[in-house]
């Protein structure tokens, strides 16, 4: 049954396991980003982690803003958001465009960008480094309060949302029953 299918209600995941999946999600993406780092260092023959170091963040962003769009318009969902039974969908609960995947990437950087920003232009040391980053990411997730539908402030700007993915019931046909001769 699809999702966009009047009779499948499109219920939205809790907030633990949207943080879950995001958590999750880091995980998987470490191997993502040590490959492709080490594709950027061997073929620009980079030998200290500050040279071109410009140049390895844009190629980070770049990868992975291909993973996330990839995964989002192909099904819906990366290999975190199916274990955590997450989906994304357009606003209308149909597949999310070319246009709404890379708005909801680059909207997401809201996570973190303005806290970095901040610990830049401050030049926090220590604790205090990571905590605004992490009092950052607090607050935006803060902002499903505000959303009727228990939604990102990053998904109604991109016209996306979560919702919660039941996985479709197998059916299986009726065998005709042996006789007894």
């Amino acid at each position: 049954m699809p999702l966009n299918n009047p009779l499948t209600p499109l219920t939205t995941p809790p907030l633990k396991r949207r943080l879950a999946s995001m958590l999750y999600e880091s995980l998987l993406l470490f191997g993502v980003v040590f490959f492709a780092a080490w594709i950027f260092s061997t073929l620009l023959q980079q030998r200290h982690a500050l040279y071109l170091k410009h140049g390895l963040q844009a190629w980070l962003f770049l990868v992975l803003g291909l993973y996330f769009v990839y995964f989002w318009r192909r099904s819906g969902q990366t290999l975190a958001m199916k274990t955590w039974r997450i989906k994304l969908v357009s606003a209308n609960g149909g597949p999310v465009s070319l246009g709404r995947a890379i708005a909801r990437y680059l909207l997401c950087w809201m996570w973190f960008l303005p806290a970095l920003a901040l610990d830049a232009a401050w030049g926090l040391k220590t604790w205090a480094s990571i905590g605004l980053p992490l009092l950052g990411m607090a607050l935006w997730a803060a902002t499903i309060l505000l959303d009727k539908n228990r939604q990102f402030l990053h998904d109604r700007l991109a016209g996306t949302r979560l919702v919660t993915y039941h996985l479709p019931v197998p059916t299986t046909p009726a065998t005709p029953a042996k006789s007894a001769d």
